[in-house]
């Protein structure tokens, strides 16, 4: 597993995530995670799993200090007394003292970046977190929370994948020492595991659609990826991307992709993105 080395933090560079999973069935395929060799786990409030999460960290034979976890506090909740709420209330339901990573899940939509950084650095001064990142972020909004922060930020958790141009998000992380974690890393769907580009290398490699892109993500320096499935086959699939490397003519097709810049995820609460 290639680990990600990010202003102090060792990151795997492969994760679950768990968005939309719930119940048993988010519990069984963390576990299933876990024995496959995952050792980062990502949730937020947000997707209400957390007591699921927990129940799997329990029940595993893996050792607590083994796995990364990386959960989120909601922008709604970025003020004094609802930030502190959202994080004890994280660490009730997992049953932790404290998490390894912990993001602001969106900007929000106030201005207020040193509170921001105070909640946020807050969370490590009171052993809650080892680690604080954002996520969803701009450059400019970059720049802003490494300036406010006591503490290094570590990761940029955001939309990443061969249909949208990330080069600009990617520069401005590794001139910060911060690593790029992309969601949807794999496009949500047919069209992106269906590309003709993608299918040529999956076939020239001998590797699934899915492969070769999370090896494009892995790539880069200083990224990762959390891809979510609720397969357990899909969940092995997923891991076994390190056993090879794309020429960097393959990456160079693959790059070329990215200016469809498709975004899949833009919301009424989004920042204003960089254009690529």
């Amino acid at each position: 597993m290639k680990i990600l080395a990010a202003n102090g933090a060792n990151i795997p560079a492969l994760g679950l995530g768990t968005f939309r999973l719930q119940g048993e069935e988010c519990t069984s395929i963390v576990l299933k995670a876990l024995a496959a060799g995952y050792r980062h786990i990502d949730t937020a409030a947000f997707y209400e799993n957390e007591s699921e999460i927990g129940a799997a960290l329990r029940q595993s034979k893996i050792s607590r200090d083994e796995i990364f976890l990386t959960t989120k506090v909601w922008p709604s909740e970025v003020a004094d007394g609802a930030f502190q709420r959202s994080v004890e209330g994280s660490l009730q339901r997992l049953g932790l003292d404290q998490v390894d990573l912990l993001l602001i899940h969106w900007p929000p939509k106030n201005s207020n970046v040193k509170q921001w950084a105070r909640l946020l650095c807050d969370t490590v001064r009171n052993g809650w977190t080892r680690h604080i990142g954002i996520s969803n972020f701009t450059t400019g909004q970059i720049d802003a929370m490494v300036d406010a922060c006591d503490y290094p930020i570590v990761v940029n958790q955001v939309e990443n994948h061969p249909y949208i141009d990330q080069t600009k998000i990617r520069a401005k992380c590794a001139e910060h020492g911060m690593a790029i974690m992309g969601y949807c890393p794999l496009g949500r769907g047919q069209m992106l595991l269906s590309d003709s580009v993608i299918a040529g290398l999956a076939a020239e490699y001998d590797k699934s659609p899915a492969q070769i892109i999370l090896r494009w993500h892995v790539q880069h320096e200083g990224a990762g990826a959390i891809p979510k499935t609720a397969s357990p086959d899909r969940l092995v699939e997923n891991l076994q991307v390190f056993d090879f490397e794309l020429s960097a003519g393959d990456m160079a097709a693959m790059e070329a992709l990215t200016k469809r810049h498709q975004r899949l995820c833009d919301y009424d609460f989004s920042p204003q993105w960089d254009q690529p």
